[in-house]
């Protein structure tokens, strides 16, 4: 078996970067010897027509979805949301649309950053009021989807 299916393999598994260190206690191999695998492994996703990638950070090595296909990620890998965000997001559903500053108000100020998660996650739409400084906040069709929700009760008021 090569070395470098060998890494792949294990980069694969792992799911996470791996420094040269770790590869080679992982393999049985001296540094060089991974370093010239990886070089090689690295060279094989760059002429293949594939969706993954090796890549190198900070923190090592590891085998990645290339930047193009990221979109599917938020397609198909289900949201991993936390409970103060699932009650946030439960607030927005059920007010929506709702100013930003009236979910601070009900929901304190870790809010504000579980409000990004949802926004960058698709399920909440933020706009600019036009005549003050909060937004408002509703829930996008994702929600819908996602939660297999057809519809709502209307607002409480």
């Amino acid at each position: 078996m090569r070395l470098a299916t060998k890494i792949e393999a294990i980069l694969y598994l792992k799911g996470q970067s791996l420094t040269i260190a770790e590869l080679s206690e992982s393999t049985g191999c001296d540094r060089a010897e991974v370093e010239e695998a990886l070089i090689e492994l690295m060279e094989d996703y760059a002429h293949r027509d594939s969706a993954l990638e090796v890549i190198e950070s900070e923190k090592g090595y590891s085998l990645q979805l290339r930047v193009a296909f990221q979109k599917l990620i938020q397609d198909f890998i289900p949201a991993e949301l936390g409970t103060g965000s699932l009650r946030t997001l439960a607030a927005i559903a059920l007010k929506s649309p709702i100013l930003q500053t009236d979910l601070i108000n009900l929901r304190g100020s870790s809010a504000y950053q579980q409000v990004q998660e949802l926004v960058e996650l698709g399920f909440v739409h933020k706009r600019r009021q036009v005549d003050g400084r909060s937004s408002w906040l509703e829930i996008t069709d994702k929600f819908h989807q996602y939660f297999e929700i057809d519809k709502l009760p209307p607002p409480i008021a």
